[in-house]
C-alpha cells in the first residue's frame, strides 16, 4: 500500500469518526431535549391538576325507607346551593357522593367504611336518623374524619359523645323542647299534660320541655309515651280530656303527627286544650295530609316557609323554581351544610390535607342563613340560632304557619 493511499485511508476513518461524533451529540442534545419537554409538559400537568383540585364530600342519607322523604329534601337543599356555585369555591371543584343508609345504622356503618377506604372523602355530613350518628360516632373519630352532621338531632352527639371531628348544624332535641317551655307557661297557661312518641328523640325533647316549663312556674299534670309508628290514640286522648290541664304539648312527626293531630281533633280536644309541640306537629310537608284539624296549633321551629327575611324570601324562590314544591326544614338543613362546608373550603383554599384545619375553618363559619344568624359554640360544637314560635293559621282553604315570636340566639347548654 503506497503512502498516498494509506493518508487518504486516515482522513476517511478520521471523517467518518467526526460525523458520528456530531451525530452521537445531536441525539444526545434531541434526547435532552425531549426530556426538558416531558418534565415542562408534567409540570404543565401537574398545576393544571393544582388548579382543579377536588374535594370529596361523603353524605350518608336515607333515600329508602320510612325516612327517604327527609333524605330527599336533604340531598335537594345540599344540591341547590352546590348549584348556586357552579360546584367550585376558587379553584377547587366540590364531588358529593351519596350513600343510602336505609335509616339503619349497621347499614349506615358500612356505607362510612365504603367512603373512606374506596371513595377516599375528605369531608362527611348527613344522618337524619340519631341512632345512625350514634353508630358510626366512633368510626369517625378514630379516623379523625371532618364530619359536619346536618340533621340528627340526638342531644348526646355534641355532650357525651361529643368528638373533635364532630360539628352539628342542624339543632339538639334540647333546642327544641326548651324553647317551648316559658313561652307556653306564658301564653297557654300554667299546668300541661305531656303526650310524645316513646323513642329517644321524643323523650329527649319533652323532657326538655318539662325542664323549661316547670323552671318558669309551670306544672306538669301527667304524661303519656305512646309507641313509635302508633295508629290509634283513642285511649290517649280519652284520658288526656279527663285531666284538668291548659294545654297539651305533643311531640309527634311523619305520619305519628298527622294521626295525632287528627284524632286530637275528632275527639274533641281541639277546642278544649291547646295543642303546642315541635314543629314537626304541623310540618310544611304534613299540613296538606292532617288538613284543618291543624289549625290554633303552636310550635317552637328553628325554621319556617313563612319566615318573611330577605334571605329565607331568596332561599324559597330559588328551590321552588329547581323543584317545583315548597322547601321544608330538611331542604334548609341541606342547603345550610352546603354553604357551610363551602365557606370553610374557601377559607383553607381548597387544602384538605389536615383535618383539624377543616374542623377548625368549620368552627369559624357565621353568616345570615334563612333560618337566621348562625354560629358555632366552639365547646360544644353545636349551632347556636333563633328558634321561632309558631302559630297554624287558616289560610282560605288550606293551613299555613305565622311566625308569633323569635328567642334570639338559642345556645345548647352541652353538658
Amino acid at each position: 500500500m503506497n503512502v498516498k493511499r494509506k493518508w487518504l485511508m486516515i482522513l476517511g476513518f478520521v471523517f467518518v469518526l467526526t460525523v458520528l461524533a456530531a451525530c452521537g451529540n445531536s441525539a444526545i442534545q434531541s434526547g435532552s431535549n425531549s426530556d426538558s419537554s416531558q418534565t415542562d409538559s408534567s409540570a404543565e400537568q401537574q398545576g393544571d391538576s393544582e388548579s382543579n383540585k377536588t374535594v370529596k364530600i361523603g353524605s350518608i342519607l336515607p333515600f329508602s325507607g320510612v325516612y327517604a322523604s327527609l333524605g330527599k329534601d336533604l340531598s335537594d337543599g345540599m344540591k341547590l346551593y352546590f348549584d348556586s356555585i357552579d360546584w367550585q369555591v376558587g379553584d377547587t371543584k366540590i364531588e358529593l357522593i351519596e350513600e343510602d343508609t336505609e335509616a339503619d345504622p349497621q347499614v349506615a356503618l358500612r356505607r362510612v367504611r365504603k367512603l373512606m377506604d374506596q371513595d377516599n372523602i375528605d369531608i362527611l355530613t348527613g344522618a337524619v336518623s340519631t341512632a345512625v350518628a350514634y353508630a358510626i360516632r366512633d368510626e369517625v373519630d378514630s379516623n379523625k374524619l371532618p364530619y359536619l352532621a346536618s340533621h340528627a338531632g340526638g342531644n348526646d352527639l355534641t355532650r357525651a359523645q361529643r368528638s373533635d371531628y364532630i360539628w352539628r348544624s342542624s339543632f339538639s332535641s334540647w333546642q327544641i323542647g326548651h324553647s317551648m317551655g316559658e313561652w307556653a307557661y306564658e301564653n297557654v297557661g300554667g299546668k300541661m299534660y305531656i303526650a310524645a312518641a316513646d323513642y329517644a328523640f321524643g323523650r329527649e325533647v319533652s323532657a326538655a320541655f318539662i325542664e323549661a316549663y316547670t323552671a318558669a312556674g309551670g306544672e306538669v299534670v301527667g304524661e303519656v309515651y305512646p309507641p313509635l309508628g302508633n295508629n290509634d290514640y283513642a285511649s290517649y286522648l280519652t284520658t288526656i280530656g279527663g285531666v284538668e290541664a291548659d294545654g297539651v304539648y305533643g311531640f309527634f312527626a311523619g305520619s305519628d303527627a298527622v294521626r295525632f293531630v287528627q284524632q286530637y281533633e275528632q275527639y274533641g280536644l281541639k277546642g278544649k286544650l291547646p295543642l303546642v309541640g315541635s314543629g314537626w306537629l304541623v310540618a310544611e310537608d304534613l299540613r296538606e295530609s292532617i288538613g284543618n284539624a291543624a289549625e290554633g296549633a303552636f310550635a317552637s321551629t328553628f325554621w319556617d316557609y313563612s319566615l318573611d327575611t330577605e334571605e329565607n324570601v331568596a332561599f324559597v324562590k330559588a328551590y321552588e323554581e329547581a323543584y317545583d314544591r315548597r322547601p321544608t326544614i330538611e331542604s334548609l338543613e341541606g342547603y345550610d351544610a352546603a354553604r357551610i362546608l363551602a365557606e370553610a373550603l374557601t377559607t383553607l383554599e381548597g387544602d384538605v390535607s389536615n383535618p383539624d384545619a377543616i374542623v377548625d375553618a368549620i368552627s369559624k363559619v357565621s353568616f345570615v342563613s334563612p333560618r337566621g344568624p348562625i354560629e358555632f359554640d366552639k365547646d360544644t360544637h353545636h349551632i347556636i340560632q333563633n328558634m321561632y314560635i309558631t302559630e297554624t293559621i287558616l289560610a282560605g282553604e288550606k293551613t299555613d304557619n305565622t311566625v308569633l315570636e323569635t328567642i334570639e340566639t338559642v345556645q345548647d347548654p352541652g353538658e
